[in-house]
């Protein structure tokens, strides 16, 4: 029995002393056949330092064996060695017949860095030298589909299926192109392929990108189904529970959506939006005192969440609680880049409140952002009125008349402002 096969012999039994006592023999005493049999197993083992000394002695004794330094490079990049591992790959030429499968680690290399433009050079330049090569076809679709470019992603992956490479590399194609559609908007056509790909494998982050494609499209029904039909398989799968929540809203199933919520809070109690859509459905269901606890645990969660400030004054406007909307507009104005809703919210508490000329002071700020919303404008006008600013009051009636010409109401205020 040679050392090499002694040496994974005591692996497998757990003597790891005494198999690298026997490395040792290996290294002096072994055939380079054997020693290069030893390094696939050991790599395949995890034994990474082992590996890269043989394989970094064997291509040093073989130059030209394009084979061994990418093999080298492999475990260079296993080893968080990627500078080392691209200096061995850059030393193959094209004439090497491992050259293009330097370029696809190459083009690996430069796509974990970023530079994807390197990258897409590296995986060109080896299609054109193995145009019909799936690997390479793969390779730059996931490219593509990693930089947005999901036509281009889409158009390598249909080739893929034409061609009736189904998975490479442990990925379904279906899965991937029906991924690119998505992202790229073609709803419709993605839920045929994700379908396909769940035929061919029931896998959760597929049944999550059909269950959300679904929902994208406004197919809330089949967002619905799927979403449960996962939760039943993994209920631990966060993401599921928002999505949910609002394919039971577009349904006006305000309790179901309520439970999908709670339930999504139970799993992560730190998710904003969560609690913002728990508060919604709350409302939509008279539970106004639920909601407003749910829209605070969402501000408490993030101080400068707009949407959940502006719907929690909007209840607060409702009940009239002036003070506590005032108390939210200042603190959601303090970082000085709020949302100018709460400036609104702020002239309307404070006339709430009868202290009228704080209220003139955010009305007057409030229309620098609102003067073509003829709802603040009318409601602005009616307060400069009651303050006795006539001539401004018949400015912004005026205004509005500009947009509506034939409102009588508005045209007989300015007629009597006017007069007066």
């Amino acid at each position: 029995m040679s050392y090499a096969q002694q040496m994974l012999d005591c692996l497998k039994q757990g003597a790891d002393q005494q198999a690298m006592a026997l490395f040792q023999k290996v290294q002096s005493f072994s055939t380079d056949e054997e020693k290069f049999f030893l390094a696939e197993e050991l790599y395949h083992l995890g034994f990474l330092a082992e590996t890269h000394e043989l394989y970094k002695g064997l291509s040093e004794k073989y130059p030209g064996e394009g084979e061994l330094r990418v093999l080298l490079a492999e475990v260079l990049v296993e080893m968080n060695k990627e500078e080392e591992a691209m200096l061995q790959l850059d030393q193959l030429d094209e004439s090497n017949e491992f050259y293009p499968r330097a370029l696809l680690l190459l083009a690996d290399l430069y796509q974990m860095q970023g530079l994807y433009e390197v990258s897409e050079q590296k995986l060109l330049a080896a299609r054109r030298l193995l145009p019909d090569e799936p690997v390479i076809q793969f390779a730059l679709a996931e490219l593509y589909l990693e930089q947005g470019k999901f036509l281009e992603a889409i158009r390598y992956y249909r080739e893929l299926i034409a061609a009736g490479h189904k998975e490479i590399a442990g990925v379904f194609i279906h899965q991937r192109l029906a991924e690119g559609l998505s992202a790229g908007g073609a709803f419709e056509e993605s839920l045929e392929h994700y379908d396909q790909a769940l035929k061919e494998k029931l896998e959760i982050n597929t049944l999550f990108g059909y269950a959300f494609t679904a929902f994208q499209a406004g197919y809330n029904r089949t967002a619905i189904e799927k979403f449960n039909e996962l939760k039943a398989l993994d209920p631990d799968y966060h993401s599921i529970y928002l999505y949910l929540a609002k394919a039971y809203e577009r349904e006006e199933e305000a309790k179901e959506g309520l439970e999908a919520a709670q339930e999504g809070i139970r799993h992560d109690e730190f998710h904003k939006e969560l609690y913002f859509i728990a508060g919604k459905l709350c409302l939509k269901l008279s539970k106004e005192k639920e909601a407003e606890g749910y829209f605070r645990e969402a501000l408490a969660l993030d101080p400068e969440y707009s949407e959940a400030g502006l719907t929690l004054n909007k209840l607060l406007l409702h009940q009239e609680r002036y003070e506590d909307v005032l108390e939210i507009a200042l603190a959601a104005r303090k970082d000085g880049d709020s949302d100018p809703q709460f400036i609104w919210d702020q002239a309307k508490a404070y006339n709430g409140m009868e202290e009228y000329s704080q209220a003139l002071k955010a009305y007057q700020e409030a229309y620098n952002f609102f003067n073509g919303n003829h709802t603040f404008l009318e409601e602005y006008g009616y307060f400069l009125m009651e303050e006795g600013r006539r001539k401004e009051a018949s400015e912004i009636f005026t205004k509005l008349l500009k947009g509506d010409p034939a409102n009588e109401e508005w045209i007989a205020l300015v007629e009597r402002l006017k007069d007066d």
